[in-house]
């Protein structure tokens, strides 16, 4: 009897781990939703990685993330989102203005962390910066607004030009329509002459070049998008074969060869991102979590594409410039 009841206290020991597992609370689940394929965000992924753990939380150890990617079919959005909410994730982190809209759409429930390049206000995400109300917050990096910036840099960089070329893409009305704005705007200060170029698909954006060889003015401003930031390769590769000096929108169209580029650092902004969806697991409230500005702009100018282009860079613009690739 003594050596039956032995066996059996030592079996109940030997169970009591598994039991103390079982009873662990489930790791929480981050969705991650996205518009373009994984391999052209990696570093930002990692910087959204690094935030989470700035907030103590490490992918795979107490924290779980599910990735929908839309692989640039921006159709696919509203179904990924929906995926999402009725896996009941505990945080939709977004990056994009429209993919902002879409999670938004999708839940008034899940706290949402956006990336967005534009006024969240304007865009309807929020009720106040200081105060987003409702179940969204996160970051804005000035993407749409700097669009005027970036055309006085082009004009310092290409001062003998006259009449400058505007991509955008229509599918983005908003987006669209405050970029050529803020655009004309400038242009009408600076003396310079718009011409509007429209592009949606990437067949499009081979039209929209073939209208630029034809009529040939004299620079080019691609306008904030996700869409035309999904197809750099595309856009860069273009200018280049066709000699069109072109300012882009983020580092990495300068980084694969893009001419120049003047934006906020938006490695930063996913770090930050991260930072929030892990505040918020933590129990913080979208509500209560104002709207993170950019405050890091960066001025990213490719001398070897210039000298390939047969432009000198002004010393001034050099000087002022955050990074020059030799």
């Amino acid at each position: 009897m003594r050596r039956r009841a032995l066996i059996t206290l030592l079996g109940g020991a030997a169970a009591w781990p598994f039991a103390a597992r079982a009873q662990q609370p489930a790791m929480p689940v981050i969705g991650f939703l996205d518009p373009r394929s994984p391999d052209t965000v990696r570093d930002r992924l990692r910087a959204f990685r690094q935030g989470l753990k700035d907030t103590g939380y490490v992918e795979g150890e107490n924290v779980t993330i599910v990735y929908r990617f839309a692989e640039n079919q921006i159709d696919r959005l509203p179904e990924l989102g929906a995926d999402l909410v009725r896996r009941n994730v505990a945080v939709i982190a977004t990056a994009g203005d429209d993919v902002a809209l879409v999670a938004k759409a999708a839940t008034t429930t899940i706290p949402i962390v956006f990336i967005a390049s534009r006024d969240p206000v304007s865009l309807g995400l929020v009720a106040s910066l200081a105060r987003p109300g409702g179940n969204l917050t996160g970051i804005n990096f000035f993407g749409g607004e700097l669009a005027a910036k970036r055309l006085e840099l082009l004009r310092e960089l290409v001062p003998t030009a006259v009449r400058v070329a505007v991509l955008v893409n229509p599918a983005s009305a908003t987006i669209a329509e405050t970029t050529l704005k803020d655009v004309q705007a400038a242009a009408r200060t600076i003396g310079l002459q718009i011409q509007i170029l429209n592009a949606s698909t990437s067949r499009e954006i081979d039209a929209a070049f073939a209208t630029l060889v034809r009529e040939r003015p004299d620079a080019l401003l691609i306008g904030t998008d996700t869409f035309l930031s999904s197809r750099r390769v595309q856009l860069v590769n273009l200018a280049t074969r066709h000699a069109i000096p072109a300012t882009f929108t983020q580092r990495d169209f300068a980084e694969i060869g893009g001419l120049m580029s003047y934006a906020s650092n938006i490695t930063d902004a996913w770090r930050q991102a991260g930072g929030y969806a892990g505040r918020i697991l933590k129990g913080a409230k979208p509500a209560d979590l104002p709207v993170v500005q950019s405050s890091k702009f960066e001025l990213v100018i490719n001398h070897q594409t210039a000298r390939m282009l047969g432009i000198t860079v002004p010393d001034k613009l050099l000087a002022t410039a955050d990074e020059v690739i030799e």
